[in-house]
């Protein structure tokens, strides 16, 4: 007599999944609440001072849109976009920069780079999500866009593919990260592959949002989709050396061996960058020096103009020079050395967003045909709500990051 079938138990993926959630978070509950109080006072004033800014720019937020935008932004008509969209880009290109440094560890399975792969992972869902949150109240009916940007898409718009692809990166570098805490480093992998490519295409396309518009000569050709991956590059290596260096000190650890290895490749790659984004920009200069009327204008607004400090101070000595000088004088091998050179390099960074948003904006549409309605540049100036706002974005990311580190006790990586 043949044996009845046994029930086919449904458990697959899920299951173990679950299982492993079990395991990695509920029977370790206690440790990690342990972990958490263990913070020092200087940890817990900054976890404070962190959550008050966060705070206070979220009711600023609230503010904007009780009194209108018009009135609490300093952006016009003419300057339609100013200090909220560049710190937009400003997180989204790190962002970006620390997926792409990251797979390479985890997605190519470089063993020298497996060490940073989850805080990278992390720290990519921190900073996109800072970036959400500052462009939320950059855009007048938030609430409204997302449900248009599903029932009603334009495909001919790169703003919307932009929102969809950002939001299905985010999406995959959370089901990554998620993965790696379960130890399911398969689908850990496929999701890493999937956030690159589409936080690469999402990227490519930001900077296209700028160079299709053909109205503003200053971001108009071929130049800025490309500038904006080797940039994203070069900013998540910064992140990277200047956030592990900070999660070991909050954490009161030593870098063992593998991870000052990961330093070392992260701070050479990162050395090169630096050294591309010096050709991008001097070539920049060079031929927006021969260009159309309107460029040459807002070239010379950013070498000896309005903003010449800022460029030649903040972007090209502080974010440029001396950190390419710290790096080699550090030989890769001094992390204080190498951390001090990534600081300057993200106060510097924020300003770059900040410069290429804004000047391609004050050369007026009609210049090249000298209507002087609005002669010379056009007049930009952060107002209070932008600054405070911006500063929340800053505030939230850094707050997300001390939590985490102690929430996922300094984000050890398994080689696998």
């Amino acid at each position: 007599m043949e044996k009845e079938p046994k029930p086919i138990k449904v458990s697959g993926i899920m299951g173990d999944m679950a299982r492993s959630l079990n395991a990695s978070f509920v029977e370790n509950w206690f440790s990690t609440l342990v972990g958490f109080l263990s913070g020092t006072k200087t940890y817990y004033f900054f976890v404070f001072l962190f959550g008050l800014l966060v705070f206070g720019a979220a009711m600023t937020g609230l503010d904007a849109m009780r009194i209108g935008y018009r009135h609490a932004y300093g952006v016009t008509r003419e300057v339609a976009w100013g200090l909220l969209i560049s710190t937009y880009i400003f997180f989204v290109v790190t962002s970006t920069g620390l997926c792409i440094v990251s797979s390479i560890g985890h997605v190519f399975g470089v063993k020298d780079l497996m060490p940073i792969a989850k805080r990278a992972v992390f720290l990519s869902i921190v900073t996109i999500m800072a970036g959400f949150t500052v462009i939320f109240f950059e855009i007048e009916n938030p609430f409204r866009m997302a449900i248009y940007n599903a029932i009603s898409p334009n495909l001919t718009s790169n703003i919307w593919w932009m929102g969809t692809l950002y939001g299905a990166y985010m999406v995959f570098m959370i089901i990554e990260f998620i993965c790696i805490l379960l130890h399911q480093h398969k689908i850990a992998t496929i999701a890493g592959l999937a956030g690159l490519i589409s936080g690469i295409v999402a990227h490519s396309n930001l900077g296209a949002i700028f160079a299709m518009l053909h109205g503003r000569e200053y971001w108009y050709g071929p130049y800025l989709p490309i500038y904006f991956i080797a940039s994203a590059m070069m900013s998540g290596c910064a992140a990277i050396i200047f956030f592990s260096w900070i999660g070991y000190k909050v954490n009161n650890e030593q870098m063992d061996r593998p991870m000052q290895r990961a330093m070392e490749v992260v701070g050479k790659l990162c050395t090169l960058m630096i050294t591309v984004i010096i050709f991008f920009t001097s070539w920049k200069l060079i031929t927006g020096s021969v260009g159309g009327p309107g460029k040459v204008e807002a070239i010379r607004a950013l070498i000896s103009g309005p903003y010449a400090f800022n460029f030649w101070v903040l972007e090209v000595t502080i974010g440029m020079l001396i950190p390419f000088f710290l790096f080699l004088m550090s030989k890769w091998k001094n992390i204080n050395l190498m951390f001090i050179a990534t600081m300057f390099m993200i106060f510097s960074i924020f300003f770059m967003r900040f410069d290429l948003v804004v000047i391609g904006q004050l050369v007026p549409s009609f210049h090249e045909l000298h209507v002087t309605d609005y002669p010379g540049l056009l007049p930009y100036k952060p107002s209070f709500h932008e600054i405070v706002i911006s500063i929340g974005g800053i505030a939230l990311a850094s707050l997300t990051f001390l939590l985490g580190e102690k929430v996922f006790q300094g984000h050890k990586t398994e080689i696998h």
